[in-house]
């Protein structure tokens, strides 16, 4: 599958006059409220699609095409809408969202769906909704292999470097109020970001989900150098996300999910993306498919695990 061409255009304040910027972003407020997306897909034309920048192998661009395992699935998603609405020429605008705006960017409409790297827990389903899980995963560090670092334990006055608007930031600023682990915490911008910050020796490890500790290992100088560490401070799984009491939307995307994991579709997928070489660099992240991985494949379902 080909993968979408980037388009960096901005969305509802795009538009040359703020006027019309106001009036867009209004109407897609209004067919964001009445909780039918598909309503609102058929009568703009358009369906907007978040996406993340840095999230590999999940959803990341190389500054031409936006790529990777979930955004193939969002892309499958976006099939079988066109198929059901009749509407091969559908309008795709993509919207480049990061951990900390893509619930607000869903609320107020500005975009209908991401396939990304975020996780389906219940505080978020008060906001937000959530299809069939993508991927089920732990919540680690990544480390140098020399850095003499195993598990959390080790990282109690160290500095340690994580995504803002993540669980792991959530996670890691609990275990310092209520264990005094009196860690020195980086929250950076993105993944890639909070890489650099690790890779420059500003942290000892950098806490994330798992599979994105793997992808960001693949922009290393020399990946060997680097090891995914620590017992899971909580396993997760992740899931698109749409707005909350749409079950038509739900019920598609569900589908299309399903129907990839049941047919043996997706594990192809995982082959090409965490068992092959991968773009920008063809590096192989050799990240083995878990038993979890194996459970979801053969029984989809959306169950959040906290």
């Amino acid at each position: 599958m080909k993968s979408l061409r980037v388009r960096l255009t901005p969305t509802c304040l795009s538009t040359r006059l703020l006027a019309a910027a106001v009036l867009a972003c209004a109407a897609a407020g209004a067919h964001a409220a009445d909780g039918d997306t598909l309503k609102k897909i058929k009568d703009t034309g358009v369906i907007s699609l978040g996406y993340r920048e840095s999230s590999i192998p999940f959803s990341y661009t190389d500054g031409k095409e936006i790529m990777g395992y979930s955004h193939e699935i969002l892309l499958q998603i976006v099939d079988k809408i066109k198929t059901t609405l009749n509407m091969p020429n559908l309008q795709v605008k993509l919207t480049p969202i990061t951990s900390q705006n893509r619930i607000p960017l869903m609320q107020n409409g500005t975009i209908d769906i991401e396939c990304g790297s975020t996780t389906n827990n219940l505080e978020r389903q008060k906001q937000v909704a959530f299809s069939n899980s993508l991927f089920v995963y732990g919540i680690k560090m990544l480390t140098k292999k020399d850095s003499g670092v195993t598990d959390f334990a080790q990282l109690k006055g160290r500095n340690v470097v994580t995504t803002a608007g993540t669980t792991g930031e959530r996670l890691l600023v609990k275990m310092n109020g209520e264990q005094g682990m009196n860690m020195n915490l980086t929250s950076a911008k993105d993944h890639g970001q909070a890489f650099l910050i690790l890779e420059t020796g500003r942290a000892v490890a950098f806490v994330m989900d798992e599979p994105l500790l793997y992808g960001e290992r693949t922009k290393a100088k020399n990946a060997s150098e680097w090891v995914v560490a620590g017992e899971p401070l909580q396993t997760e799984n992740y899931a698109c996300m749409f707005r909350k009491d749409d079950a038509s939307f739900k019920k598609l995307a569900d589908g299309v999910v399903s129907d990839l994991m049941l047919s043996g579709r997706a594990e192809k997928l995982y082959t090409k993306w965490f068992q092959s070489p991968i773009p920008p660099r063809n590096i192989n992240m050799n990240y083995p498919m878990s038993p979890d991985m194996k459970a979801l494949y053969a029984a989809p379902n959306d169950k959040a695990f906290q």
